[in-house]
């Protein structure tokens, strides 16, 4: 499979189940109605676990900008292959999201908050203070990268459960600083599906919250930078 097929179709795995678990949680008349935060944390890690699972032998699973520009700033990744991954990450974000909202058609219908539809497709911080949210993201996005950095691959194979480790991470990252902003660590995760919030014709949606756009793409990727350069020239002995 080709590398950016590799990372349209992981990214849609996370997108599609993520998102997926939030509308479960959150939309009106879902089986899973207010079952709570906990069973979205465990959610997005496993929809992190698939998609990691299934492309990580075709394009190393990146599935987030962050992880991309990080790799490529500590010399792991090629610059030429970054917009491409980039886009195919963004554009697997988005078919995630339309998915999700294909499968909840009848719920966002059912649903009348519109802050409630859009929570769905990406985050929204639970107090607003800009400064903080994006300090928050970067600090989330930086454990996650730094995080990546220090797992290992096991001397025995193990197979799928290679990717495991990352879910952990992201489980943990959620349960300990998801509560702020949601914890978006991943700017495609967050502008893909805003993207199809912005398009698709929801019953009762508001804007799409473009003024607080920035923040889940800007936060995550000043942290990605930072922890590639603090291990890079820090932690690595190099």
């Amino acid at each position: 499979m080709s590398p950016y097929l590799a990372e349209l179709i992981g990214t849609a795995f996370i997108i599609v189940l993520g998102d997926g678990v939030v509308a479960s949680v959150i939309l009106n008349k879902s089986k899973g109605y207010q079952s709570g935060w906990i069973v979205i944390t465990i959610g997005w890690a496993m929809a992190v676990f698939i998609g990691v699972y299934a492309t990580a032998s075709s394009s190393g699973a990146h599935l987030n900008p962050a992880v991309t520009f990080a790799q490529a700033l500590m010399g792991n990744f090629a610059w030429s292959k970054v917009p491409l991954y980039i886009l195919s990450q963004i554009t697997g974000a988005m078919l995630g999201a339309l998915l999700v909202w294909l499968c909840y058609k009848k719920h966002f219908d059912a649903t009348p908050d519109p802050d409630t539809k859009l929570g769905v497709f990406c985050t929204i911080p639970a107090i607003r203070d800009k400064k903080y949210n994006f300090l928050t993201e970067f600090i989330a996005t930086a454990v996650f990268i730094l995080a990546l950095c220090y797992l290992t691959s096991p001397t025995v194979g193990i197979g799928s459960l290679d990717a495991l480790p990352v879910a952990f991470v992201v489980l943990a990252i959620g349960l300990s600083l998801g509560g702020p902003t949601g914890y978006a660590i991943n700017p495609a995760r967050d502008l893909g599906p805003r993207f199809m919030h912005f398009l698709l014709p929801i019953s009762g949606k508001r804007n799409s919250d473009w003024d607080y756009a920035w923040i889940p793409i800007l936060g995550p990727l000043a942290g990605a930078a930072a922890a590639a350069f603090l291990f890079k020239y820090c932690l690595s002995g190099r």
